[in-house]
């Protein structure tokens, strides 16, 4: 089964007020979900023109509100540049406020220049990523959330808020190169790449062959590829 979804780029138009790019966007999203698109994914950036969505969990609020069968998310949050707990609250709500059409992306961020304004490098980017990542994971399918680390410490947190999808959010993940796709697979998310047909497919066949090696049967997860559009009267 294959379903058309959107990413994209809330980038500002010269001359354009951004409270109307924001109007218009919300309104164009509106037009996917009449139309049937299955998934709308937003990208993070900051410091930049190319994104006007710094927090996309703010403007994903508003798309929870504006459309009924769209399922939706950040392509990807950058997790280095987050407290994992706050972001748990904030994906827990907007998967309760959309009726469990929530997806979101983790990444550790494409921009090095943009990540580097938060204090985020090459040499501490991994490090916090991964352990940001499995404090997302336990404190959406736990009722208390414990975790010692090097970055991150909680203590017995009341997890008060919960996601409607069960045992979390489907998490998807970006893949860039053939060699990023076993972790992914390894941890059963979801993975789009937007790289030329031959990288992709190599990709994926990491990713079923790293399932297979580790969870054995038919991959579930979905495989997606993205592809450049330029929708004209012709």
């Amino acid at each position: 089964m294959v379903d058309f979804g959107v990413f994209d780029h809330l980038d500002r138009r010269a001359g354009v007020p951004d409270q109307k790019t924001y109007e218009d966007r919300l309104r164009l999203i509106a037009a996917y979900d009449a139309a049937g698109i299955a998934m709308y994914h937003l990208a993070e950036h900051h410091a930049t023109p190319l994104g006007l969505a710094p927090s996309p969990s703010v403007f994903l609020s508003a798309v929870a509100q504006r459309t009924t069968n769209l399922h939706f998310g950040p392509m990807v949050y950058c997790l280095p540049l987050y407290d994992p707990l706050r972001l748990i609250e904030e994906i827990c709500m907007l998967d309760q406020m959309s009726g469990g059409r929530f997806e979101f992306g983790v990444g550790r961020g494409i921009s090095p220049f943009e990540v580097a304004y938060f204090g985020i490098n090459k040499d501490n980017a991994g490090p916090i990523y991964l352990e940001a990542f499995e404090v997302l994971k336990r404190g959406l399918t736990s009722d208390v959330l414990s975790f010692k680390g090097e970055h991150f410490n909680y203590d017995d947190v009341p997890m008060v808020g919960s996601p409607v999808g069960k045992p979390h959010p489907p998490i998807w993940y970006g893949v860039a190169t053939p060699n990023g796709a076993a972790w992914p697979a390894s941890q059963k998310i979801n993975v789009i790449s937007n790289s030329p047909c031959e990288i992709a497919r190599s990709a994926t066949d990491q990713y079923r062959e790293t399932w297979a090696r580790e969870h054995g049967g038919p991959v579930t997860a979905k495989l997606g590829v993205a592809r450049h559009v330029y929708v004209a009267e012709t």
